[in-house]
């Protein structure tokens, strides 16, 4: 039998495939990309056909090695990467780099021994077409970025960040801002009516002011109009003027895509895009199940954009409902759902492999956010392949001196796929199909008021983007694509442009100003319009339609002229204040440096005069913040500082005096997996925050991210973030010869400086 080799992308993915192949076939993990751009140049012959300059990845040279001599002795080489576009790219560049003759794509949209055995029946070859569409994005990427930047180092700060779908991104939570800043609230009042039927049996329900004595809708607009309509109605007879019932059904919801897994995943679990991604690639590659099945991949694969349900699996769902809640439940037809216009439809929906593996048989195999975000896409899967709800919805419209006020109730008259999961909202809206039912009603019959309840309230501006609010907006516009959300909201918060607070998104100063300067002078990049037509068109290389060389030429052009224009036109930032400076009499103004904003003279480089608390305070100059500890040397009040690690305490009898006050180091709590004796503690250099051990320098371990509470899935080390340069790569195990790594939003593995090509679009 010739030898077999099968190159996939994570450790995951080995052992999983190890288990449904046994020793037929030799499995070895890329982890991840293995070239890519270089990190400290352009690396794209903008004068020859856009040709890249595709390096090594440093840390990927030993798994290229690796595999180079696992793949001398094969007759035949699989490359099993990702079934989507960055799968494809990861696949050619292993193929290009090894040199590979006899080599095979096979993919599999769930990793499961029936589908692994399919895709091994069947392979193909790379394809190309999906090798362009990924390369254009990177190149069109890396040409945004690294063009726009360094304009914005020289106009505002250093090691600023610009990209064609991360600035988009920005710019929609900037807007969306500026509307709540110049919202102008409006007064408005209701008038609710709870009232009973006289008979048989007491039954208060309410009913809402809706039209007026002319039978037009009628609008208070202040207390006077409430206390008018109040004063025609006392003493008024209460009785019902019609009464009409319907019945209504709800159709289930679809099962998840991309982007409404991420939405669901943040109202009911609270999870973030990146943690739910991470946690659904864990359930996607493989999860060992023991006796219950072995390692075996829980989900299809979870970043796509289609609805779309394979037969066996609507057959097998079918079989389930059928058993488990009764024949009733289970549709004739099998349900199907419509896709936006934009859906690649490469891959099916976000489904459990076996809708009959419950959530709770395997509970104890999972970990806490495994458990919950299987639990949400098994139920989500077998309530889309569920009946209708049937509900009746009942409409009473009311009469008081003229005045009609409605009340709406509903009942479930068959509750179908409601039986099994219910969606959940961004807002506290109740629709009439969720009101509480109405008591018998008939028409002409006379009611009694219990009471009348005027209402003041102020129209509200539209609300903050949330993680899952911002995600749908970003589908909606047709910003990125599946595998780019997690990775956007991640890019914008590490860049300082937007800030979380109380779940909700709001721009940072640095944001307001970066994104008002780009709109100003490339206000086709920061088009909506042109994002999503961008994505468009790289979807016409994916299908063979465009030439992706064409398509950069008809892009660079144009770009290149704006980026000439904006390095000499854009103007420095430099808010004028109305304070002096106190060395030459000129204005201070407003900067962004190394350490956040500070004031400087505007006469520089002739006067050099700073004066950063006065900038962080946002008024006149004022005296140092004193503390209440003492210096131990010369018992003055330390007084606060700012210097290249922020802010701290010294003395104010500097020079004479140079103490500083060192704050105690945080410690984590977790035990130092190098020495086994001290503890892993937070510390400070003059790249950022790293974390060490406490007994250095006789323990030298150092960990560029905090350490997690989960042990390492390849050898059940200590697990902590990957940071590089302040960008969260996503997380790596601190064992040496381990070289385990998650990626930022679940892909595969990453090296420093490394961001996938989908990311790199943020």
């Amino acid at each position: 039998m010739p030898k077999s080799l099968i190159i996939v992308e994570s450790p995951a993915k080995t052992k999983t495939l190890k288990g449904f192949l046994g020793r037929d076939f030799q499995i070895e993990a890329s982890m991840g990309h293995v070239r890519d751009l270089p990190p400290s140049k352009l690396g794209v012959d903008v004068e020859h056909d856009f040709e890249p300059s595709y390096v090594a990845i440093p840390d990927r040279k030993d798994v290229l090695r690796k595999l180079g001599e696992a793949a001398k002795g094969a007759d035949v080489v699989y490359l099993a990467s990702d079934p989507d576009r960055e799968g494809e790219a990861i696949a050619w560049h292993i193929a290009s780099a090894l040199k590979l003759k006899n080599v095979r794509r096979i993919q599999f949209n769930e990793i499961t021994k029936t589908a692994v055995q399919e895709a091994l029946r069947n392979p193909r070859t790379i394809n190309i077409d999906r090798v362009n569409a990924q390369q254009a994005r990177r190149v069109l990427d890396r040409l945004v970025g690294y063009k726009i930047s360094p304009i914005l180092w020289k106009k505002v700060k250093k090691n600023l960040s610009a990209g064609r779908v991360q600035s988009v991104a920005v710019r929609l939570i900037c807007d969306r801002e500026r509307e709540i800043l110049a919202f102008v609230p409006v007064e408005y009042w209701s008038l609710t009516a709870t009232l009973t039927p006289q008979t048989p049996k007491k039954h208060p329900f309410d009913a809402e002011l809706r039209l007026g004595p002319d039978g037009k809708k009628i609008e208070l607009k202040n207390q006077n109009d409430a206390d008018r309509v109040l004063a025609d109605l006392k003493g008024a007879a209460w009785r019902i003027k019609k009464v009409v019932k319907s019945e209504r059904q709800r159709k289930p919801y679809a099962p998840f895509i991309t982007s409404t897994l991420q939405q669901e995943a943040s109202r009911k679990l609270g999870f973030g895009a990146k943690r739910a991604m991470r946690t659904a690639q864990d359930l996607y590659e493989g999860i060992d199940l023991g006796n219950d099945g072995g390692q075996v991949g829980l989900i299809t694969y979870m970043r796509t954009d289609s609805t779309s349900v394979a037969k066996e699996a609507q057959a097998e769902a079918k079989k389930y409902i059928t058993n488990q809640y009764g024949p009733e439940y289970a549709p004739e037809r099998f349900n199907e759902y419509k896709n936006r216009a934009s859906a690649q439809e490469a891959h099916e929906a976000i489904r459990p492999t076996s809708v009959f593996r419950e959530p709770d048989s395997i509970k104890s195999h999972l970990s806490p956010d495994q458990y919950k975000l299987y639990r949400l896409i098994w139920l989500r899967f077998v309530a889309s392949q569920m009946k209708n709800a049937i509900l009746d919805v009942v409409t009473a419209d009311i009469d008081a001196n003229g005045y009609t006020f409605r009340a709406t109730g509903s009942t479930i008259k068959f509750d179908g796929f409601l039986r099994v999961y219910t969606e959940g909202k961004d807002d506290a809206k109740v629709d009439d199909e969720e009101k509480p039912p109405l008591p018998p009603l008939m028409d002409g019959q006379n009611l009694d008021l219990i009471k009348l309840l005027p209402k003041q309230h102020f129209t509200e501006p539209p609300p903050r983007f949330t993680e899952a609010t911002l995600v749908k907006a970003l589908e909606e516009e047709g910003i990125g694509r599946p595998s780019t959300y997690a990775a956007i909201i991640s890019t914008i918060q590490d860049r300082g442009y937007v800030e979380l607070q109380e779940k909700k998104f709001r721009p940072t100063e640095l944001g307001f100003i970066v994104t008002d300067l780009l709109v100003k002078h490339f206000p086709e990049i920061l088009s909506v319009q042109f994002t999503s037509g961008m994505e468009g068109k790289l979807d016409s290389v994916e299908e063979g339609k465009q030439d992706w060389v064409a398509l950069m030429r008809d892009f660079y052009g144009p770009f290149e002229a704006t980026v000439k224009a904006a390095d000499t036109d854009m103007e420095k930032f430099a808010r004028e204040t109305d304070m002096e400076c106190p060395n030459c009499g000129s204005k201070l103004v407003e900067k962004f440096g190394r350490f956040g904003k500070f004031l400087s003279c505007s006469n520089y480089p002739e006067c050099k005069y700073i004066h950063r608390e006065a900038a962080e305070g946002g008024g006149e100059a004022a005296a140092p913040v004193e503390s209440e500890i003492t210096c131990p040397n010369c018992g003055r009040n330390l007084v606060e500082k700012m210097g290249r690690f922020g802010k701290f305490l010294a003395c104010p009898g500097y020079p004479e005096c140079k103490y500083i006050h060192k704050e105690p180091a945080k410690t984590t709590g977790v035990t130092c997996p190098e020495c086994k004796q001290g503890e892993i503690v937070e510390k400070r250099s003059k790249t950022g925050v790293f974390y060490g051990c406490n007994r250095y320098p006789d323990c030298k371990l150092t960990l560029p991210g905090k350490p997690l509470d989960r042990p390492c899935p390849n050898c059940g080390g200590m697990l902590s973030e990957r940071i590089f340069k302040g960008r969260y790569l996503g997380v790596k195990c601190a064992t040496k010869d381990c070289g385990y790594t998650e990626a930022a939003g679940g892909g595969g593995a990453l090296a420093p400086g490394d961001e996938k090509p989908e990311a790199l679009a943020a």
